[in-house]
């Protein structure tokens, strides 16, 4: 490039060419190599400098800046003092000369290049560059520079990349927290004089409807403060120019108190300056009109200092009316980041007091009706960042701060809570409300914790809430019911499934609900008092519907067609299902030790849900025609669904009525249960609609697991359903409701029955019950047993395939069902299975080609392995053992891993856990496997999933490898208790070597790869065999792998691949330096920092200093911490260097 004028036209016509429409991906490759080559030159800089000061070319100068960024980031250690020099004098003068005809974007790169130059050289080398920016913000003609330049300051230098050496970084802090006071004292002093300037010439305004409210301030709450008088001063009329500036101010205090810690230097004044312009996000007439408004988002990166903040420009750039209600928000952002913080020094307290009294009055504003606005049309009216921020504060106020203030007598609480009613039941928008709820949530929460706490005052304490409880139970409930809120209630969605698969309506009663039933937690009387009596009348509604129905022929017909009749029969069905969705979720409030205390009101609610399920079951509307019936028949199915589920949700109440007051209420009893029975049996059929179906099978199932009634079996309608079951193969029920009924009459035989003794559960007959009723679902099972030598090919293999995988999952979910009961029940389990089992094993080989089916074949071993492994004998299941391991051979397994998320894959899955279980058995029935096992796991998985991603199959094997370990210590290590703790005893005897150093070298291969979640298991493994048999201890560990293993967890940490699990790291290298401190630190660390390249002699001497000799854990965690980050710093100074460099 011959002279600077030829180079800068020549990169202007390559930099328009590169983003030209037309250009090439080729074309533009060639022009970065081209670029890139003269960024990488030395000099550069100057011919960059010389761009900048003579090209309008927006391009160019951000080219130009991006090369003084990397010179300064990367390159600047190996930069001539002289050069260092002339450019810190040359970008600034830049930068003022330029910073008003320039897009701001540019500007901003620019002053984020001058930032970067003083994180590496301020004081030393550039004493005036703090003073320099501090001088600007005072000059009113560069103000707006100087905060830029602030505000990136302390985006740069608080809180910096990497890029630095710890010692670097802390020294930036430490010289800002010099300067806090000096900042904030300049920055008050800005929005204080533009709020006095601008108070004082805006003229009187004309009386409004919303004079006089400094009147009505919140009860005690500004009784003499001096700030009650300054908050109800008019708003300031703020120009143009002062909002801009004003907002950059409000930016710079919000980031500066995101690290600041809390202190007196925020003084009240400051504190007071911020709240007035909180204010303006109150003012109705801030709303923007226009869509030109960029939003302020909290980004920690200059390059989102909007435009919305700057002066016009003569580009064009940043026109327009500046939104006043940003200037609230802001305020907003700056307030909630001082709330964030959790550790609040003794002498902050008050001010937080005085900051939590201000933000109440802003609420109160936001809060107040008048002739001109209700609560909610003036909220609608408010800007929506505004709202966020300010529910966000209150949000912070509850959760962080509330245990502080509550009992402050300067701070009325009660009033407090009856403005945050008036600001949650008036938002106007469905995730405002959400986000309200869970305020109050957040206050329930604190308030059962403190009454737990006090129970002696608790009396006073619920008094003291007691009408706010009250209102607030009320106003939730009636915003649930369609009755009070249907045009709201109909905007919600109730189809389309979030993350957590419930509908908007969904999400919207559940959340409502929890709120309902934490109040119930409180006022248990009270809270059913006021929802029984609702419930009932919608009950009324549903329970005379049977007047209407029609029967003609064979079709039956609701007689309401009225569009006004039906609209309103809708309403109320679906506020009885959401009604009786809450009467379920308060059934744990009527049990434990307030049983006896809130018997009558939950008999009550018992006998009523019996009522409605029997009735809905004995009329079935759900088969009725409707005048309306893609609504009304919904309606009635949900309804009756939910009275079953609502039932259901007090079995654990019918256990305990049946535990404790049954002898006297036996009839009582009974007839609940037989009710219950009767109301689900009908609806255990495939014509039923798949809700209520499944309703009822989980009631009954239900009934059986928790309730355990004695006389449940002889019931007609359980005789029914066991019929169903058993013998009418040709009407089968859908799989699932298949499953759950076999379920139910497996718990009805074979669970222990409450309040008997053993002589008197009946076990033999019970028993013959349950062989014949398994015997009756297997029978096409187990004549399969004759068709051992069948070929894969064979027609009927598509109907062999089908009776396995129906059979097995009922045979497995039985099983499953009662792994966690007595032995009894567990032997006559086994018992009624014995010959389907010896059926599954024979048929096992058969279809071993059969990814599918084994895959159900082995998830019933697996079953019976966890649940029934004493019942089937050592002989029997080390029979089945032998089988697998025999059929399993390599090339089976390969095959089948290398199919990734196939059902090949969950066979081997399943086949590994079946080896976790049998390695964890104690004794020594299974020991002579061991060697096999461990054969297979280390010679025939880990080489095929070794290189290979295999996430699932990996986790399962090296969760074997862990079993193997931790189970079988003594198969290595043969050491006793009793001689390892004498004295000139043979250390570590250990046996098999060479599998327990493979089983090493495994894990440590997989701290290699980049599978965070096998990293995490295998070291929390690691750990665990260190805690339990001290792992890290044993002389072949310490001796040839210890420090192997540090290195590795090392270089993880200096490569930041696996930065999530930092701490768990450190803490295992912590565990296996501790071994041997001495070893580590005169052996490990200077063989460690030799190997290190990238470094020189001297950096790798600093780096030994400073890595300072620590035993306890938070000192080694620390400068683990620092010798990562000095070492990452060094090797990337290093690295940017020009070639040629010498270091002194």
């Amino acid at each position: 490039m011959a002279s600077g004028e030829a180079s800068l036209r020549a990169l202007e016509n390559l930099m328009t060419e590169f983003f030209h429409s037309c250009t090439t991906n080729e074309r533009k490759r060639e022009i970065e190599e081209l670029l890139n080559n003269f960024a990488q030159q030395t000099g550069a800089w100057r011919h960059c400098l010389f761009f900048l000061s003579n090209t309008r070319n927006e391009y160019v100068m951000m080219y130009s800046l991006t090369v003084f960024e990397n010179l300064v980031n990367k390159m600047w250690m190996g930069v001539a003092s002289q050069d260092k020099m002339e450019i810190r004098s040359c970008l600034p003068k830049l930068l003022l000369e330029h910073h008003k005809s320039v897009p701001y974007f540019i500007r901003n790169k620019l002053s984020k290049v001058i930032v970067d130059i003083g994180r590496q050289d301020w004081p030393m080398f550039y004493h005036d560059f703090f003073t320099n920016t501090l001088q600007l913000i005072q000059s009113p003609a560069v103000a707006q520079l100087g905060l830029v330049m602030l505000k990136t300051t302390s985006e740069e230098l608080a809180c910096p990349r990497e890029d630095l050496s710890v010692a670097r970084k802390d020294e930036l802090r430490k010289l800002l927290l010099d300067q806090v006071p000096t900042m904030l004292g300049l920055l008050t002093g800005i929005l204080e004089t533009y709020w006095d300037k601008h108070s004082i010439i805006a003229s009187t305004p004309p009386p409004s409807p919303t004079s006089g409210e400094c009147v009505e301030l919140l009860g005690t709450l500004f009784q003499g403060s001096q700030y009650s008088k300054l908050l109800c001063q008019p708003m300031a009329a703020l120009d143009y120019e002062s909002q801009q500036l004003c907002c950059l101010v409000l930016e710079c205090l919000a980031h500066l108190f995101s690290w600041i810690p809390l202190s007196t230097h925020i003084t009240p004044t400051l504190l007071a300056s911020i709240f007035h312009f909180a204010r303006f996000g109150c003012d109705l007439q801030t709303k923007a009109k226009s869509g030109s408004f960029i939003s302020y988002t909290s980004s920690s990166s200059n390059e989102h200092l909007d435009a919305g903040t700057l002066a016009p420009s003569s580009n064009g750039e940043g026109g327009g009316k500046v939104d006043r209600s940003r200037l609230g928000v802001l305020a907003m952002t700056c307030i909630n980041e001082l709330v964030s913080k959790n550790c609040v020094p003794v002498d902050f307290e008050e001010y937080l007091l005085r900051m939590f009294q201000q933000t109440f009055f802003l609420l109160q504003r936001l809060t107040r009706e008048n002739n001109a606005h209700t609560v909610k049309s003036r909220l609608q009216e408010l800007d929506e960042s505004y709202l966020e921020k300010f529910t966000d504060f209150l949000r912070l106020f509850v959760s962080v701060h509330l245990r502080r203030i509550e009992s402050s007598p300067q701070f009325p609480i009660v009033e407090f809570l009856a403005l945050l009613f008036k600001y949650t039941f008036n938002q106007p928008t469905h995730e405002g409300y959400f986000a309200c709820l869970d305020i109050w949530s957040v206050f329930l929460d604190f308030l059962t914790t403190k009454i737990k706490s006090r129970l002696a005052d608790r009396e006073s304490l619920l008094n003291r809430y007691k009408d706010a409880l009250v209102l607030l139970l009320r106003e939730v409930l009636n915003r649930v019911q369609f009755r009070y809120n249907q045009v709201q209630l109909e905007e919600l969605d109730d189809e389309t499934l979030d993350d957590d698969q419930q509908t908007e309506w969904q999400k919207y009663l559940r959340q409502s609900l929890e709120v309902v039933a934490k109040v119930m937690e409180l006022l248990p009387s009270h809270a059913f008092s006021t929802l029984f009596p609702i419930l009932q009348e919608n009950l009324d509604v549903y329970l005379g519907l049977q007047q209407f129905i029609v029967t003609t022929g064979t079709s039956r017909r609701l007689n309401i067609t009225a569009e006004n009749d039906c609209r309103r029969l809708h309403c109320s069905l679906r506020d009885l299902s959401s009604l009786l969705q809450a009467v379920g979720r308060l059934a744990e409030h009527f049990i434990g030790e307030i049983f006896a205390a809130r018997f009558a009101d939950a008999l009550a609610v018992v006998e009523r849900l019996v009522e409605v399920t029997c009735y809905g079951s004995q009329t079935s509307l759900y088969d009725l025609e409707t005048a309306v019936p893609s609504v009304l028949k919904p309606d009635l199915i949900d309804v009756h669904a939910q009275a079953l589920a609502a039932l259901q949700a007090y079995s654990h109440w019918l256990a305990q009525f049946y535990s404790e007051v049954h002898s006297q209420n036996q009839s009582q009893f009974i007839n609940l249960i037989t009710s219950a029975v009767d109301a689900s049996s009908p609806l255990i059929t495939a014509k039923v609609p798949e809700k209520l179906r499944m309703c009822a099978c989980h009631l009954m199932l239900s009934i059986t697991l928790t309730v355990r009634p004695v006389f449940m079996v002889t019931l007609p309608a359980v005789q029914n359903i066991f019929n169903l079951i058993t013998e009418n193969q040709t009407h089968r029920l859908p799989p699932e409701a298949h499953l759950l009924v076999c379920r139910a009459l497996s718990n009805m035989l074979l669970l222990p029955w409450p309040n008997l003794a053993e002589n008197e559960q009946q076990w033999q007959t019970r028993s013959s019950s349950h062989a014949s009723m398994l015997a009756a679902l297997t029978r096409e099972y187990r004549m399969l047993r004759g068709t051992v030598n069948i070929t894969p090919r064979r027609p009927e293999m598509h109907d062999l395939k089908a009776v396995i995988q129906q059979t097995l999952p009922v045979l497995r979910d039985v099983v499953d069902s009662i792994s966690g009961e007595s032995t009894k029940s567990r032997q006559i389990c086994y018992q009624s299975l014995q010959e389907s089992v010896q059926v599954s094993l024979s048929l096992f080989p058969v279809f071993i080609q059969q990814p599918d089916v084994t895959d159900e074949m082995l998830a019933f071993f697996l079953t019976l392995f966890q649940a029934l492994r004493v019942q089937m004998g050592v002989a029997f299941t080390g029979q089945i053992l032998q089988t697998f391991l025999s059929l399993f051979t390599r090339e089976q397994l390969a095959a089948s891993i290398l199919q990734e998320g196939s059902a090949g894959c969950r066979v081997v899955q399943k086949f590994l856990k079946i080896l976790q279980v049998v390695v964890q058995e104690p004794g020594q029935a299974f020991k002579p496997f061991l060697p096999s096992i461990l054969s297979l796991c280390m010679e025939q998985v880990y080489p095929v999933v070794a290189e290979r991603s295999s996430p699932d199959v990996k986790a399962e094997m090296f969760e074997l490898l862990y079993q193997i370990l931790h189970q079988n210590w003594r198969y290595f290590f043969k050491t006793s208790i009793l001689t390892s703790v004498q004295r000139g005893a043979p250390e570590d005897a250990m046996e098999n070597e060479a599998q327990f150093t493979a089983a090493m070298q495994a894990f440590g291969q997989s701290f290699l790869q980049p599978d965070i979640h096998i990293f995490k298991q295998n070291l929390s493994y690691l750990e665990s065999l260190n805690s339990k048999h001290k792992l890290y201890h044993r002389k072949l560990f310490r001796t040839s792998m210890l420090f192997h293993f540090i290195n590795v967890l090392l270089q993880v940490l200096l490569h930041k691949s696996h930065d999530l699990l930092q701490e768990e790291i450190t803490l295992a290298v912590y565990n296996m330096a501790s071994v041997d401190f001495d070893a580590f630190y005169s052996a490990f660390m200077p063989e460690f920092l030799n190997g290190c390249q990238g470094v020189d002699t001297n950096q790798r001497a600093v780096l030994a200093r400073n890595f300072k000799i620590e035993r306890d854990l938070p000192s080694f965690t620390q400068s683990v911490q620092r010798l990562v980050n000095d070492l990452r710093y060094y090797r990337l100074c290093n690295s940017s260097l020009p070639s040629g460099t010498i270091k002194l």
